[in-house]
């Protein structure tokens, strides 16, 4: 009898807990749209490809419901849709349910021209952006031709407000200063049934925002915030006030009075090629974790 409970009792509560539905985010990409090796770049740091490293990228699966949708149109899109699909259970044609864009810097949308005439041919994929980026991808070529040939279907976003994407998962778009030279620059709050995880791939400076983000990473489990570059000394060879981020030595600095339990929840992403923070044998690398806090990797996953 007791066998048979413990067998009975397996069945009922092992398998379910093997088949859990809960939705999560996984992390597809995690460079700065230059990508790595980077273009023109004859450092060690780009002497020797890494497939792993791709442009900045989200999935978001929901198995519930069947579908998935991925953040950012990257130029590394085919590849980070298909390691989204080994993830979900998406059904679209695509690969994907829906594409949410931050901005248009090349490396966060340039991956939309896979989904023309030349290449994928898709049918109304759906696109999510703030108000700007979609008029500009309207009046746009060769973004405009998409739109035109029914490749994409362009849902705009209100800043501030939730979008239901499932049952489990909705999203809020938050504007942010930016190099707006042609759209509006969103971060990203997704939220589960019981987590919440803020993304924030490029911002100017932290102090530009009309919102201290420590009240945000007060407010989520996990923070994604901008980590391109770890100091200035990093690109000497360009004028860093004409691209302008929060080094990740200001952000240690500005977090490190933060509890423990809030410094663990930040992870950099959206690295320039040079960052010291892409090998973790860096005595940079180092000093930041033992300062308490993280560095996003392809293939992260968490729960929402």
């Amino acid at each position: 009898m007791r066998k048979l409970y413990l067998l009975l009792a397996l069945f009922l509560f092992g398998s379910a807990a093997g088949q859990s539905k809960d939705p999560f985010l996984v992390v597809l990409g995690t460079l700065q749209d230059g990508g790595s090796p980077h273009i023109g770049c004859q450092k060690s740091c780009c002497t020797s490809e890494n497939p792993d490293r791709k442009v900045v990228s989200l999935g978001l699966v929901d198995d519930a419901s069947g579908k998935a949708w991925i953040v950012e149109a990257t130029p590394d899109i085919e590849s980070q849709l298909r390691l989204l699909k080994s993830f979900g259970k998406s059904q679209h044609p695509a690969g994907t349910d829906g594409i949410f864009l931050t901005h248009a810097h090349i490396g966060h949308y340039s991956g939309l021209m896979f989904l023309g005439k030349e290449a994928l041919g898709a049918k109304n994929v759906t696109v999510f952006a703030l108000p700007k980026m979609t008029e500009y991808l309207t009046k746009n070529g060769p973004w405009s031709q998409l739109v035109r040939e029914q490749n994409i279907l362009l849902k705009s976003l209100e800043s501030e407000v939730y979008l239901n994407l499932s049952e489990k998962i909705r999203v809020r778009a938050l504007q942010v200063p930016h190099r707006d030279e042609y759209s509006e620059t969103a971060g990203f709050l997704i939220e589960g049934p019981s987590k919440k995880i803020l993304f924030i791939p490029d911002i100017d400076k932290w102090e530009k925002w009309n919102q201290p983000i420590e009240n945000w990473i007060s407010r989520v489990d996990v923070a994604l915030i901008d980590g391109t570059f770890f100091n200035s000394a990093e690109v000497g060879y360009r004028d860093i006030s004409s691209i302008p981020h929060p080094l990740v030595e200001e952000s240690m600095n500005r977090f490190s009075a933060l509890p423990k339990q809030e410094r663990a929840k930040i992870h950099f992403i959206h690295l320039n090629h040079t960052n010291p923070l892409l090998n973790p044998q860096s005595t940079e690398y180092k000093k930041l974790i033992e300062s308490g806090f993280r560095v996003a990797d392809i293939r992260m996953r968490f729960d929402l």
